[in-house]
């Protein structure tokens, strides 16, 4: 259905799952903080109380497009708004969804509670067909959210007042779309796209909400306007598995993405009960010695660090163009990816990621968790397995990393235990792509051994590396923690030059020493990715990164997303061929 343009990011949120029954509610809601934690005994979750102040959702309140802009710590936060349900809605089930909110949310339905989710930045939704009334109805959302607690994974979300180092300003509550989607009581609910481009075919695993047991699941594939395949399946339970052949085999390829138009239906009884919109690539990953290779070819990872802030948003992008944007700006760079750190971005952005052929990791937000103890598993692991749920389908994305730089903690260790099992059930969720268990350090059990190196001298980080051309010896940077055991290795982390003339207050952040000029950067600058390019035993590499973000001014842009040099001469850097590249 179509949306006024004014309402902020009205386009569907979900690229992968789409159906044309949605309303978009964006845009003004009531709202309130709750310092105390004490608006439910208050009854803010009552229908007859109005919240003092307003907010523009979906950005959060310490955002300057909230219109809030209150930056200090939050431990709770509410949201009111009213919505009218189309009457052609009467029938069927009528499902709430939210995209995203940081952390600890609860949702009530003209004041009675519908259920509640812990996870910033996956999403959830409800059935809301038995509280929903002919006309207006009210939507009261809670969120609440410490990320000082230890106990909820933060990424880069400052522990402090103050944004500080590579932290950076917080978001609490809605960062994401929240929206309304009409089903029928019998529809799909979600999918795994197996790309199998050996077999010229596709492997669908298609679940259903309803009891349609007796009815069909049909697939029709097109490429480029032109019907490509079609499959159905009969419904016997809750899950169906059917593989749908494919006239023509067109590979989805870093720079290249060729993608496949995909439509599902669910018939029931004779009749189409649901259909939904989506889309694949084809393409396949793997491991082969210390190439890594996309379609059976050598690609090289020319990958850049991407850390989802927007001077006006923090975690949300003002426009979806805007999303697009960061992706043009880092492939005029030369680049062809990025590591998403320590952020789960949104689907959106994955979206154009598979439209434009752009490589992308998947992370989470570990940073701020406790991962001392065994108890961090049941704080992170159901979160990142809502995350790979969600993402499991894009082409673009090639690997996993659910955690960074995992550091000790007030003297303690991490708990090995919770990396392996982590990496264990990640592999069991998608045995198709790479897991790394942890970037950078410490590793316990990782298909890849990658490091983080911000030497900014092109002399001794080339020495470090000389050894292992031959079979010599392999780098390590902590080798009294982690083992090196012969995988395929690359460095995630390097570079990250403190270059910022327009930024030199004493809150002002970067890697090593400032580089004398624009040119002693650019030599830094190519010193150290020709050690990387020419190296035949890396498979890639990431440069910390692409933007500034507040303080931190290592940016090949600006926090504004405006060039520090010519873009041509980055790329002419970047672009050359790799000794590993086929």
């Amino acid at each position: 259905m179509s949306h006024l343009s004014a309402l902020p990011r009205p386009e569907y949120p979900r690229p992968q799952w789409v159906r044309p029954e949605w309303i978009n509610l964006n845009g003004r809601w009531q709202f309130e903080i709750d310092h105390g934690k004490s608006g439910r005994e208050r009854g803010l979750q009552g229908s007859s109380h109005d919240l003092s102040g307003q907010i523009t959702v979906p950005f959060c309140p310490e955002s300057k497009l909230s219109g809030v802009e209150y930056t200090d710590f939050m431990a709770a936060v509410w949201y009111k708004r009213e919505f009218t349900l189309p009457e052609d809605w009467s029938d069927g089930r009528t499902l709430l969804h939210f995209g995203a909110v940081d952390y600890k949310a609860e949702v009530w339905v003209n004041g009675v509670s519908v259920g509640s989710h812990r996870g910033g930045y996956t999403p959830f939704s409800f059935d809301i067909t038995a509280l929903i009334v002919p006309g207006i109805n009210l939507i009261t959302v809670n969120a609440e959210d410490d990320v000082r607690s230890g106990r909820q994974p933060r990424g880069k979300q400052s522990e402090l007042f103050h944004s500080h180092g590579c932290d950076y300003t917080r978001t609490t509550g809605i960062w994401q779309t929240v929206w309304l989607e009409h089903v029928a009581d019998k529809h799909l609910s979600d999918m795994k796209i197996i790309p199998d481009p050996d077999n010229a075919c596709v492997h669908l695993e298609v679940n259903i909400s309803g009891n349609a047991a007796g009815g069909r699941v049909s697939a029709a594939a097109q490429f480029a306007g032109a019907a490509a395949g079609v499959a159905s399946a009969l419904v016997s339970g809750p899950s169906v598995r059917l593989t749908l052949p494919l006239s023509e085999v067109h590979l989805w390829e870093p720079g290249n993405a060729k993608l496949y138009e995909l439509k599902l239906s669910l018939q029931y009884e004779g009749q189409e009960c649901d259909a939904v919109d989506s889309y694949f690539g084809l393409r396949t990953v793997r491991l082969d010695g210390m190439a890594f290779r996309i379609n059976g070819k050598s690609v090289f990872q020319r990958l850049v660090l991407d850390q989802g802030f927007y001077p006006d948003g923090i975690y949300t992008a003002p426009s979806d163009e805007d999303l697009r944007r960061d992706i043009e700006i880092s492939l005029g760079l030369g680049f062809n990816g990025a590591r998403l750190h320590e952020k789960m971005f949104e689907p959106r952005f994955l979206y154009w990621a598979d439209r434009l052929g752009y490589l992308v990791w998947g992370e989470h937000a570990n940073w701020g968790l406790n991962i001392t103890t065994a108890e961090a598993v049941s704080q992170f692991l159901p979160e990142w397995l809502e995350g790979m749920q969600r993402d499991f389908n894009h082409p673009a994305l090639i690997g996993w990393c659910p955690f960074n730089e995992t550091w000790d903690r007030d003297g303690v260790k991490q708990h090995n235990d919770v990396l392996q099992l982590v990496y264990e059930v990640s592999k069991q969720m998608d045995p198709t792509r790479p897991v790394i268990d942890t970037s950078g350090n410490f590793h316990v059990v990782t298909d890849i051994f990658d490091l983080h190196d911000y030497d900014q001298n092109p002399e001794t980080f080339r020495a470090r590396y000389e050894p292992m051309k031959d079979g010599g010896e392999v780098f390590n940077t902590f080798p009294d923690r982690q083992t090196y055991a012969g995988q395929p290795y690359f460095i995630s982390e390097y570079g990250g030059i403190w270059w910022n003339p327009q930024q030199l207050d004493e809150k002002s952040w970067g890697y090593g020493d400032r580089p004398a000029s624009e040119e002693a950067f650019l030599a830094r600058y190519a010193g150290l990715t020709d050690v990387l390019l020419d190296h035949p035993m890396m498979f890639g590499f990431c440069y910390t990164q692409l933007y500034d973000v507040e303080q931190e001014v290592n940016g090949l842009y600006t926090y504004d997303r405006q060039p520090k040099f010519a873009p041509e001469v980055i790329r002419r850097i970047n672009g050359r061929k790799a000794a590993i590249e086929d």
